[in-house]
């Protein structure tokens, strides 16, 4: 029998430990909003019927807006397990709208036709301003999936917290929805 030294175990044990970690399915404070992660039991934006608004848009800069989204599911059961990745884009700048703070997402499993909401929130920003996105498209992404869609962004610009690249805005959890 052949004894194997202790360094070539220990070098093993330190590679076997790195993979495992590489593997992992995130970590963190599990406030990322979007997943690239993919899941097969998650659900697809392009498989989900998806409803923005109707809103209580802020009228004028500095005031706060709130926009509902809704996804309901048109395929077989899906999960939903994470915060919503929302993106907002003028031209070719974009933000990305991080998690609500306060907000701690629970694993959501949709039947078909069950539904699942959230909210976006954010500060309108001055017509023209540097520190505003002048925001045009909404791009979802529902956390599992790598795909998103597009949608109309019409509530003006979205003041940024520092620049127009960090809005002063945020996406809370999914919540179910319906019975």
């Amino acid at each position: 029998m052949r004894a194997i030294p202790l360094s070539v175990t220990a070098a093993t044990a330190v590679a076997a430990a790195l993979v495992l970690t590489a593997c992992s399915s995130g970590g963190g404070d599990g406030k990322e909003t979007g997943n690239k992660n993919t899941d097969r039991t998650a659900c697809r934006i392009g498989q989900v019927g998806v409803q923005v608004g109707p809103a209580n848009a802020a009228p004028s800069a500095g005031d706060n807006g709130d926009v509902p989204v809704t996804i309901t599911n048109r395929g077989a059961q899906c999960t939903l397990d994470g915060f919503p990745g929302v993106v907002l884009a003028a031209g070719g700048s974009t933000a990305t709208v991080p998690a609500d703070k306060a907000g701690t997402p629970q694993k959501l499993t949709l039947p078909k036709d069950g539904t699942a909401t959230f909210t976006l929130s954010y500060v309108r920003g001055k017509d023209g301003d540097a520190a505003s996105l002048p925001a045009k498209t909404l791009r979802l992404s529902l956390p599992g999936a790598s795909d998103s869609q597009n949608f109309t962004w019409s509530y003006g610009p979205v003041q940024g917290k520092k620049d127009a690249k960090d809005p002063n805005a945020s996406v809370t959890a999914f919540t179910q929805a319906g019975d």
